[in-house]
């Protein structure tokens, strides 16, 4: 077998001349075509990444506000909770205080009134005790009573001081001779009698009868009274107990 060298070269003209006719009109312009695409799209793919980037920064700012925005809610929401918290309070405060102070006082009057119902009890007990016992003493009131108490009238107006003397004798009317009962005319004739020799003055006597002294004798003018009488004993208890209460 023989080789046409002359067949050969011509084929390897021919391949050469092709590959220089596709470099020249067909593989330049393609390749620059490419070269073109791929700058452009290196390109929109720079601006792809710039906008992103804006994006990006954009969607941050956007986070960063709303986690702003969420803690200044939360910092209002705590401050509103904690002013109303502390109004509250306050008012809650303020209301036991009112109240505190309501009871105290319905505390205070309830006590003023039982102090003051007490002492009311207590007078009226201590009066209706008087007058009961008043009434329990009338039997007893005899002869040998009165006498008892003409002997006691004697001896206070001896203990008589002379300012109360003087007082006694001030008035220019009579001195009055108290007796819890009626006397007969005798015993009216003794009493006074004895009450003006116990006096030692020339006095101008009148007897009167008062059932209020219950058993007794007293004195009495217009500047004095000299009291000698069971009235004048139970009306002394009397003020020893409402003293005493």
């Amino acid at each position: 077998m023989t080789v046409d060298w002359w067949g050969v070269g011509l084929q390897a003209i021919n391949v050469l001349i092709l590959v220089w006719l596709l470099s020249r009109v067909f593989w330049r312009p393609v390749a620059g075509a490419i070269e073109r695409r791929q700058e452009a799209a290196q390109a929109m793919l720079d601006e792809g990444k710039t906008a992103q980037a804006k994006a990006d920064a954009a969607l941050a700012e956007v986070v960063a506000a709303r986690k702003g925005i969420a803690a200044e809610r939360d910092a209002i929401l705590a401050e509103a909770k904690a002013e109303a918290g502390a109004a509250s309070t306050a008012m809650l405060q303020e209301e036991r205080t009112k109240a505190d102070a309501m009871i105290a006082a319905a505390h205070a009057v309830i006590e003023r009134d039982k102090s003051t119902a007490r002492t009311e009890n207590a007078t009226r007990a201590a009066d209706l005790s008087v007058e009961i016992a008043a009434r329990l003493l009338v039997p007893f009131v005899t002869p040998a009573v009165q006498a008892a108490f003409l002997t006691q009238l004697v001896d206070a107006i001896a203990e008589m001081s002379d300012p109360d003397r003087t007082a006694l004798f001030a008035s220019q009317g009579d001195v009055e001779i108290i007796s819890a009962t009626e006397p007969t005319e005798a015993e009216r004739a003794k009493i006074e009698q004895t009450v003006t020799d116990a006096l030692g003055e020339a006095a101008c006597l009148r007897l009167i009868t008062d059932p209020k002294l219950i058993a007794g004798l007293e004195l009495r003018s217009a500047h004095f009274v000299l009291r000698n009488s069971w009235r004048a004993d139970l009306e002394a208890i009397l003020k020893e107990v409402k003293n005493a209460g």
